[in-house]
């Protein structure tokens, strides 16, 4: 029998905001690429996977970026998807979303508050 790990779900203010973000991200993606109004099963698919990698991260309100984590929690097939939709998002998001895509910059800790 394998063994549970009973992990508590992330639903800090934090990852609530890079859920959105990713959500945006991924609406952005679906938009341009797909010619969807609303997600296609595809896009809706990854931004389920996405929301529920966030939300069972270890880090929790303390994460980092997901590119600089030391623990790879996506598999490589999402990772990959994820990938392709923040690189071709990144730059559109300062048309469609500009205020959430300038706080998503990541600073250097002494510029925080």
């Amino acid at each position: 029998m394998a063994a549970q790990i009973n992990r508590q779900l992330n639903d800090g203010t934090k990852i609530r905001k890079e859920k959105e973000i990713v959500e945006k991200m991924i609406r952005v993606y679906c938009k341009k690429k797909h010619h969807q109004k609303v997600l296609c099963e595809e896009c809706q698919g990854l931004n389920e996977y996405a929301a529920k990698r966030l939300s069972l991260c270890p880090f929790g309100e303390e994460k980092t970026a997901c590119a600089k984590c030391p623990i790879h929690c996506y598999n490589k097939e999402y990772r990959l998807r994820i990938k392709d939709v923040m690189r071709f998002s990144g730059p559109w998001m300062l048309l469609y979303h500009p205020v959430e895509s300038i706080r998503h910059i990541p600073l250097p800790g002494k510029l925080r508050k």
